[in-house]
């Protein structure tokens, strides 16, 4: 049995400069927390799979494409691929996300 936490995982270097721990990195599915402190954001950027956003805490806003909307912790936000998305943290509680990538993108194995 394998087992990890958000909070026994070491943070990886990303290209957002937020707190982020990969929990699960195989080819067929990469998982990454996600913590963004009230005022920080992804940057804007397209991965070539689909991704899904799943809220565990805070009211971050969820943008993909043209839509952006505030979502309640316990939702699951669905963004196809080659979209422009990011998430910001507008509000003033920590926000954390689980990012669920699948496939695994080849390059995506350094990078978020």
């Amino acid at each position: 049995m394998i087992s990890k936490t958000y909070k026994t995982e070491p943070a990886i270097e990303n290209p957002h400069k937020i707190h982020v721990c990969r929990l699960y990195d195989d080819a067929s599915a990469q998982i990454n927390h996600l913590t963004l402190q009230p005022g920080e954001s992804l940057k804007p950027h397209k991965t070539p799979v689909d991704v899904t956003f799943y809220i565990l805490e805070g009211t971050p806003t969820v943008h993909i494409g043209d839509e952006s909307e505030i979502f309640d912790k316990d939702t699951l936000i669905e963004s196809p691929a080659d979209i422009v998305h990011y998430i910001s943290n507008e509000g003033l509680q920590l926000a954390r996300i689980l990012v669920i990538k699948a496939p695994r993108p080849e390059r995506a194995s350094k990078v978020l």
